[in-house]
């Protein structure tokens, strides 16, 4: 998305030739391979882990840093080995991103129409909003230390990280379609005439 969105803005008069479809399809199945190989690793090693523990996790999914607090073994040295590399990949992404975002409102500051700087922004900020919350609370939720863990906390912040973004990011980019902001505003006065 931020690549999408940089050469849109920064390059708009050469957007159709570098982002072709294959450009898309090279993209696409990198974050699906990367996703993968990063689930392959750390399933694989989560099966191999010896729990020491009842095996319940205070979690509505398996979350890696749950099943390490149920190992007794060393053998989770491995799994924050993977951690750091599992890191390491989205350390990577977020520089991406940030060097991108970066180019892109250097270049929108620079345009001369007010109007232009904001379908620029609108088309940007929510983008950055959900990366953003997706980036903290994940950093949040691996590194966090382990004395300011609270079973609760542990639910919220992993709730706000896999369950939040991917439910805003559908609704963030359809709200630009003009058809579908007519529907909701139609349908929240309905409901306030019915409400009344």
């Amino acid at each position: 998305m931020a690549y999408d969105r940089y050469v849109a803005i920064c390059k708009p008069l050469h957007y159709g030739i570098i982002m072709a479809s294959r450009v898309y399809a090279q993209m696409a199945a990198a974050a699906w391979g990367s996703g993968f190989l990063n689930a392959v690793l750390h399933t694989a090693n989560t099966f191999s882990l010896p729990l020491c523990q009842d095996n319940a996790v205070d979690q509505f999914f398996c979350e890696i840093p749950q099943i390490l607090k149920l190992s007794c073994s060393h053998a989770y040295l491995r799994e924050v080995g993977l951690l750091v590399f599992s890191l390491s990949l989205a350390f990577g992404c977020f520089v991406f991103i940030v060097v991108s975002y970066v180019q892109i409102f250097k270049a929108v500051m620079r345009m001369p129409s007010v109007q232009g700087r904001h379908k620029a922004f609108s088309m940007c900020l929510p983008h950055l909003a959900v990366v953003s919350l997706f980036v903290s609370t994940g950093l949040f939720a691996y590194l966090k230390p382990p004395s300011i863990s609270s079973p609760s906390m542990d639910l919220l912040v992993s709730f706000l990280y896999s369950v939040v973004p991917p439910a805003v990011n559908p609704l963030i980019y359809s709200m630009r379609n003009q058809e579908l902001k007519t529907a909701v505003r139609k349908l929240f006065a309905y409901m306030l005439l019915q409400h009344w």
